[in-house]
């Protein structure tokens, strides 16, 4: 008996050596990616305009990166606070640990002002910051990484004009064993590289901009962090809001049923327009993350060429119940 206790001691004892080996080895080994590229971008007026656009109303990076007012509809952002970072993403929104948005102004102790351009690519792009460590893929650096290398230089050469605003920024906690996958996450992978003349074609065009405003991250329905097969841009993806309701995304396929077949080019481009100036929303009323006026300030020819790149899709039935209020106890 003692020689079998003694056996399962080894067998016990060489089993958390491996697991603390495999640990280390997760640590120290990942995220394996490339080092950060060496570039030095000028920023030259059109450059900073096409990053201004491009990052405050399509890939909306400003948007999480800042604060947002949501006693207004969709929370437009706080005036002065753009690049403050402190966007805070936790378990009562299912994320498995919480994680927050980096402040990426230009102050060199709290922001990104120390960091090179490079850095700031590769963080983009393969999710990888400056110090090594993996960003969690709220960040939508997937999507990033299909930009043009144009369009990426453009955006970091706006974020370097954003005035420094002192606000440090807690450290993401991911949780067990999520705090381990984050690391295997980023790779060296990316699309094949895309000419910014590739995007003169309409149909084109809105493929490429959807993929970048990562409509697919909340407008694809996931199950365990990945997106659900056949689901793609079908909507149901749930939010959970601090008061207890629950907002679902919409189904944007060309479904007449359930997607938004029946929507007119012209109806399309007016929904976003409409959002300029949300107003104000009356407690218990629904609200959404969905950064519309950020949205409406899409040029209206690249709302169309969304519109119509979306309308070549192939129609998905899903009904989705957008909203169902807090329980009252």
């Amino acid at each position: 008996m003692k020689k079998a206790f003694k056996i399962a001691g080894y067998v016990v004892v060489a089993l958390v050596a491996v697991i603390a080996a495999g640990v280390i080895y997760l640590q120290y080994a990942f995220p394996n990616v490339d080092a950060a590229p060496v570039i030095t971008i000028e920023k030259t007026p059109t450059l900073v305009k096409r990053g201004e656009y491009l990052a405050n109303h399509v890939t909306v990076c400003i948007d999480c990166h800042s604060t947002r007012d949501f006693s207004r509809f969709s929370g437009p952002l706080v005036p002065g606070t753009e690049g403050k970072g402190g966007d805070k993403f936790d378990h009562s929104m299912g994320f498995p640990g919480t994680f927050y948005a980096r402040n990426i102004s230009s102050d060199k102790e709290t922001g990104i002002g120390s960091w090179t351009d490079g850095e700031v690519y590769r963080a983009m792009t393969k999710g990888v910051s400056k110090d090594g460590e993996p960003l969690f893929p709220v960040m939508p650096y997937r999507a990033y990484s299909q930009m043009t290398t144009e369009d990426a230089y453009a955006i970091i050469a706006y974020i370097r004009t954003l005035a420094p605003i002192k606000h440090k920024v807690p450290r993401s906690e991911p949780d067990f064993p999520m705090n381990l996958i984050l690391r295997t996450m980023p790779t060296n992978e990316s699309a094949p590289a895309l000419q910014q003349t590739a995007l003169n074609d309409e149909l084109a065009r809105g493929k490429y901009l959807v993929t970048i405003a990562s409509c697919s991250d909340c407008h694809t329905p996931q199950e365990q962090g990945a997106p659900v097969e056949g689901k793609y841009l079908a909507g149901g993806m749930e939010f959970a809001n601090p008061d207890g309701s629950v907002l679902r995304s919409a189904n944007i396929t060309p479904d007449t049923e359930t997607g938004i077949g029946s929507w007119t080019e012209d109806a399309f481009v007016q929904r976003f327009k409409m959002n300029l100036e949300p107003g104000k929303v009356a407690p218990g009323a629904p609200n959404t993350i969905m950064p519309w006026s950020m949205y409406a300030g899409m040029k209206e020819e690249d709302l169309r060429a969304v519109y119509k790149y979306l309308m070549s899709l192939e129609p998905n039935e899903n009904k989705v119940e957008r909203f169902t209020p807090a329980v009252k106890s």
